[in-house]
């Protein structure tokens, strides 16, 4: 298990923010538990990606540790060319690439999951495209975010939506910062 200042980067540090990356975007389909080891492999050879990691509480060995977690199990984002994915495709990590169709909506996907994080908000993988009313939340440091809304336990959830996986992160929203999106 490894400590928290071992992990990689959740984007390749050369870039501030998602967009800052510059090429096509594939979708990594990774052998199992081998996400941070492509990551570190990527950042070594100087090709963008996007690793979402969640922080979480493990007991092992009788100790509580905190880890980071992939929040979509065996799947990296990578961006750049096509000689950046043949030398992802050599690192013996990935089963397979899905260049992804439309470029534009998996970026607006991943910035809203990257803007979730950066402020720590806790989310939980949602392991499937919820159906649902999509909204927008109209204010606060989330202002312009757009889900699916979601109740779970009571509490209402907005489902940050990876369409290409069929995956989801939820996050919990108060309703009334909520509009719906026509």
């Amino acid at each position: 298990m490894l400590k928290l200042s071992e992990n990689p980067p959740r984007m390749h540090p050369g870039a501030g923010i998602l967009t800052d990356l510059a090429g096509t975007w594939w979708v990594a389909h990774t052998k199992a538990r081998s996400e941070k080891a492509l990551a570190w492999d990527l950042l070594r050879r100087d090709i963008g990606y996007f690793l979402p990691l969640l922080e979480r509480v493990r007991f092992s060995g009788g100790r509580k540790r905190r880890v980071l977690m992939p929040l979509f199990p065996s799947y990296v984002f990578v961006c750049g060319s096509d000689d950046d994915r043949y030398a992802a495709m050599t690192t013996d990590r990935i089963f397979q690439t899905v260049r992804v169709a439309d470029q534009g909506g998996l970026i607006a996907e991943l910035a809203a999951i990257e803007r979730a994080l950066a402020w720590e908000t806790v989310l939980d993988p949602y392991p499937y495209a919820a159906t649902g009313r999509r909204c927008r939340i109209k204010a606060g440091p989330f202002r312009g975010l757009e889900g699916l809304v979601v109740q779970r336990a009571g509490q209402a959830r907005l489902v940050l939506e990876v369409t290409i996986l069929g995956q989801g992160a939820a996050m919990e929203v108060e309703p009334d910062l909520l509009e719906p999106v026509d």
